[in-house]
């Protein structure tokens, strides 16, 4: 049996390549998602709970699961689980990450420090905990800053920072929450993405690439979200290849998937790590990524944790394929893209209020000057807004 367990709707692939692999599937998620679009075909039981965030009820639900379920493996397909996942492996007495290696994934003040310690870039950084530290970093790293909660993920609860007379009354506000933050120093630059598979401590497989607006932009200013996979063999792919497998060997993850994420400054050209954690991106892009190389992460991510000495892991051979992803809000509840008729459109997404494409050409320019001219149609078609949440939104 292997438990699966998610406070989102997602990881719809994982779930069917776990009972396509002859795995009895269960699913345990919040009773408000009873309904979602889950593939019922490929999940033997699903569970429901009122959170999945409270650690003594979920150890005692799934200790009792086990007691007519033989449970070998336990995955959690979002990034808010990860760490309940972990506790849950740590007290099943489960393989897979524990809960000090998978802290490295999730606390962004951890893989600051793990990272700067093996001499890799990042952009410099200070806990909330001594104030007079804090201080002291202030005076040396000019504003602005970035105010960044230490386990949460995408832009959500970030803030910019100009001064230090608008941080401290913020960090009154927050009180005993404030030593869950950091602050850290603000670079302009390009965000780039890559997106590995690891197997036996090693990098398999990664796709590397450039978002268009950096994804704190397009979440606190509004805009497109857009994505492009980098062409194979230029310097930058193999620049950013070279830091991600230095990232991932620092904080020594054994296998499974990773998304993370650096940024080219602007002042020196260079590469900074920026966070990393241990899972499939979101925002589709492992449709994007699948769309140019093959390979779909939810799949292979099942491959790899099901994974015996009688049936190893293989990753196939990858295509080589330029491939774009363009998103939005939409103000409509179900944006109709009939008028997106070009060829090279190979995905299309279905979802209340959001409309989205991924385009894929063996031509590079073709793909950048599709999701340009896609973009301006988005924003003309479709485009909404609406404000960052300051917490996960359940």
């Amino acid at each position: 049996t292997i438990l699966c367990m998610t406070s989102y709707e997602k990881g719809q692939p994982f779930l069917r390549e776990a009972h396509r692999l002859g795995w009895h599937v269960i699913l345990v998620t919040k009773e408000s998602l009873r309904d979602a679009d889950w593939p019922r075909e490929a999940i033997d039981q699903v569970f429901l709970m009122p959170e999945l965030t409270v650690r003594s009820h979920m150890i005692n639900a799934v200790s009792w699961l086990a007691r007519s379920h033989d449970i070998r493996r336990l995955v959690a397909l979002d990034e808010f689980d990860l760490e309940m996942a972990a506790a849950l492996r740590e007290h099943l007495r489960l393989p897979g990450m524990g809960e000090s290696l998978t802290r490295r994934f999730r606390d962004k003040l951890a893989m600051r420090m793990r990272t700067a310690a093996k001499e890799i870039r990042v952009p410099a950084f200070s806990p909330i905990f001594f104030h007079e530290a804090l201080r002291d970093f202030m005076a040396r790293v000019p504003p602005p800053w970035m105010l960044k909660p230490r386990s949460s993920a995408s832009a959500i609860g970030i803030r910019k920072i100009h001064s230090a007379d608008e941080l401290w009354p913020i960090l009154d506000q927050l009180g005993d929450e404030q030593s869950h933050y950091l602050l850290e120093q603000f670079l302009p630059g390009e965000v780039y993405h890559v997106d590995s598979i690891v197997t036996d401590k090693k990098v398999k497989f990664a796709a590397t690439s450039r978002y268009g607006a950096p994804p704190i932009v397009t979440s606190h200013e509004g805009g497109l979200f857009t994505s492009c996979l980098l062409p194979p063999g230029s310097d930058e792919e193999k620049a950013l290849r070279k830091i991600n497998r230095r990232v991932i060997k620092a904080l020594g993850l054994v296998e499974g998937v990773t998304h993370a994420e650096f940024i080219r400054s602007e002042a020196d050209g260079k590469f900074y790590f920026l966070e990393i954690a241990a899972r499939v991106g979101g925002a589709h892009l492992a449709e994007m990524i699948e769309a140019g190389t093959g390979h779909n992460l939810w799949v292979e991510w099942a491959r790899i944790e099901l994974a015996t000495e009688e049936v190893p892991y293989h990753l196939s051979e990858s295509k080589e394929l330029s491939a774009g992803i363009v998103l939005t809000l939409s103000r409509q509840e179900w944006p109709d893209l009939s008028a997106y008729q070009d060829e090279e459109v190979v995905w299309r997404l279905h979802k209340r209020h959001h409309a989205g494409l991924i385009v894929a050409s063996p031509n590079p320019a073709r793909v950048e000057a599709l999701l340009g001219e896609y973009g301006q149609r988005f924003q003309e078609d479709f485009h909404a807004t609406m404000p960052v949440p300051d917490q996960p939104l359940h």
